[in-house]
């Protein structure tokens, strides 16, 4: 069944792999041994309604200058993979995680140097894809674009179809990696679904992946760790 699953893994990027180095392709591993449960919310948090929209790679924002009809030449940026935005003479800033609000105030100030701006409104143009990685026991396992309201564990698996008839849907993992760290927790979507326990319906992130095994004990070197260094070698083969 693991070779089954990791063949189709390879089926599945292979034509994005092939297409974006024919000679050489960049391997990027990740190493088991850098895998720690997360058993609290530092790093997975539980779906909240969202208060105020936070920036995210690849959101593309568009800005207004007050005294300027025909614009400052910087109309549109672009938030990079690296969650920064671009300026003129001002070099980079991050403004992941930030707010609208909070971006404008550090564009304004690094703007004002070089122009007099009475006032700037930053709006947000178009979402930033938000992708994840479904694989083992759903009905079409794959990349996911996710929209930014659907960033959620029982979304992902729906966009794949849902779990198939072998999937244990009360043993999914959900594996994140931050700074070469891999983090990963279970999660019982049996018990969002049939009993509405919200603490099992956690919010993603860009990047995660979604394992849907087809037994209640998951090997971590065996069974998820192929499917990390998959995903891991796509993204660095598509990263911006």
């Amino acid at each position: 069944m693991k070779k089954i699953a990791m063949l189709a893994a390879g089926m599945l990027l292979g034509m994005n792999v092939y297409g974006a180095a024919r000679d050489t392709v960049p391997v990027a591993s990740a190493e088991v041994e850098n895998a720690v449960k997360s058993t609290d919310d530092s790093i997975f948090k539980v779906v909240q309604p969202m208060k105020e929209y936070r920036i995210g790679k690849y959101d593309v924002m568009e800005l207004m200058a007050l005294g300027y009809p025909d614009g400052l030449g910087i109309d549109e940026i672009t938030v990079g993979a690296d969650g920064m935005v671009r300026l003129p003479y001002n070099g980079n800033i991050h403004v992941v995680g930030c707010t609208l609000d909070e971006a404008r105030d550090m564009i304004y100030a690094q703007l004002s140097q070089y122009y007099k701006l009475p006032e700037l409104n930053v709006y947000l143009k178009s979402y930033g894809a938000r992708k994840v990685y479904v694989v083992g026991n759903v009905i079409e396992p794959g990349i996911k674009e996710m929209n930014v309201d659907n960033m959620n564990v029982y979304a992902a698996v729906a966009s794949a179809g849902g779990v198939d008839n072998r999937g244990r849907s009360k043993h999914v993992q959900l594996i994140r990696q931050i700074d070469g760290v891999i983090y990963y927790r279970e999660i019982n979507l049996d018990a969002f679904v049939k009993k509405h326990d919200m603490s099992q319906n956690i919010a993603l992130e860009d990047g995660d992946i979604v394992y849907v095994p087809d037994s209640g004990k998951v090997v971590f070197s065996e069974d998820i760790a192929p499917y990390i260094n998959i995903y891991a070698t796509y993204r660095a083969l598509t990263r911006d």
